[in-house]
């Protein structure tokens, strides 16, 4: 019961830390995107937007060799 206990403590964890690294590309990279602008290029949202989507996909397969990692620890991988 241990070993269930502390594969779903690091799982949750992981949970935690992934959320948290969401919640920042989701709404504090864009509240800082209008200073990206500028007279010339006044794409800064786009960019914000486009570096989000990027750190998205970055952040799945992370995520998954993590929970892997976790997985094969406690001898629950596939």
């Amino acid at each position: 019961m241990s070993n269930a206990s502390d594969h779903w403590g690091k799982t949750k964890s992981l949970l935690f830390k992934t959320l948290a690294i969401w919640a920042f590309f989701s709404f504090v990279v864009h509240w800082f995107g209008g200073a990206l602008n500028s007279g010339s290029f006044p794409g800064g949202y786009f960019m914000a937007g486009m570096g989000a989507q990027i750190a998205f996909a970055v952040l799945i397969f992370w995520f998954v060799a993590k929970q892997g990692q976790i997985d094969d620890e406690h001898g629950v991988s596939e």
